[in-house]
């Protein structure tokens, strides 16, 4: 790990100038991410700016019944709020379900969203990787491909995005709130993330010295439930092949509102935008699940090793809309 100035500001815009006036320098909270990447000299950053004694480790409640959680509340104490656990159990569940006990507890909000790709050709520095040394190539395409993406991706990269909660959030209809150098922003998270393109390198829509400062969650329609579930190799300490994250309504039998989003399967958390137009309005039904998460896939592009991901995520996602659709649990 090459030598680097430690900085700890006590305020954000102090944080924000720092930053937007060094091109290497980098934030860092729980560190979870980035200090694995400087260890594997993924990363070199000049100047890190510690934000995580910064004021924005709180959730509150909203006038309008939706909830702000603060970029440095960690990851176990949101899974565990009880405004969260009580009207958002889709965004407990999957916090849950990500990494150890540990790592929870050090990973934050903010960090979380922005956490980068476990790929593993992006990880191992010997390798050629656009995301990694843009216009260097991409050595998954033709490597070890189980892992790849199978939705949205291009000749220029096939990662997946790592995070649960960002599913889930996704999902929720979440807005990020940014603190730039020119000010304050509110940007939905379906329009946070990029799809890879030519330009893999850049993954989200913050510029240098941008600093995300709190999570917004919309108030929860009052009969409307959600569920989290994600598939992988062993029961803790893995990332997703494919996740499904549901929040649905039903009245009168019929869906009224819905929200789904997959993860596993993408360069981004995956809004089933079509999957979702297909099932408003109409009632419940399997045949209905399935012929609607079915043409969400409709144009997937599996690789030589991942072709088990398109029908194991139309599965995983039916099974959450059935469970929370059946008579049981209405």
């Amino acid at each position: 790990m090459r030598p680097f100035t430690y900085l700890r500001p006590t305020d954000e815009r102090e944080a924000v100038a720092t930053v937007a006036d060094d091109p290497d320098a980098s934030y860092i909270a729980g560190g979870t991410n980035l200090v694995d990447h400087m260890l594997l000299g993924l990363r070199s950053p000049t100047t890190l700016v510690d934000v995580s004694r910064l004021p924005l480790d709180q959730v509150e409640e909203l006038p309008d019944g939706g909830i702000r959680i603060g970029a440095m509340v960690r990851n176990s104490d949101l899974a565990a709020h009880p405004l969260v656990h009580e009207h958002y159990p889709m965004l407990s569940a999957a916090l849950v379900s990500g990494a150890s006990g540990q790592l929870r507890n050090a990973a934050t909000t903010g960090g979380n969203l922005l956490q980068r790709t476990r790929c593993v050709y992006f990880q191992n520095p010997a390798m050629p990787c656009n995301k990694r040394d843009p216009g260097s190539g991409c050595a998954a395409r033709e490597g070890h491909g189980r892992n790849n993406a199978v939705l949205g991706v291009s000749e220029h990269c096939v990662a997946t995005h790592p995070s649960d909660m960002a599913v889930a959030l996704t999902a929720l209809d979440a807005r990020v709130r940014v603190l730039g150098p020119d000010g304050t922003r509110s940007v939905p998270l379906t329009e946070f993330y990029l799809l890879p393109g030519d330009a893999p390198e850049r993954e989200t829509v913050l510029r240098h010295g941008d600093l995300v400062t709190a999570v917004e969650l919309p108030a929860p329609p009052s009969q409307s439930r959600s569920r989290y579930r994600k598939v992988r190799d062993r029961a803790s300490f893995a990332f997703a092949l494919v996740s499904a994250a549901v929040a649905v309504e039903v009245r009168d039998e019929t869906i009224t509102r819905i929200g789904l989003a997959f993860g596993g399967v993408a360069h981004t958390p995956w809004r089933a935008r079509l999957a979702e137009e297909m099932l408003l309005g109409v009632p419940p039904s399997d045949e209905a699940f399935h012929g609607a998460v079915t043409a969400e896939f409709a144009h997937a592009q599996p690789g030589r090793d991942n072709a088990y991901k398109v029908p194991m995520a139309v599965n995983t996602m039916v099974a959450a809309l059935r469970d929370l659709t059946s008579e049981e649990v209405r």
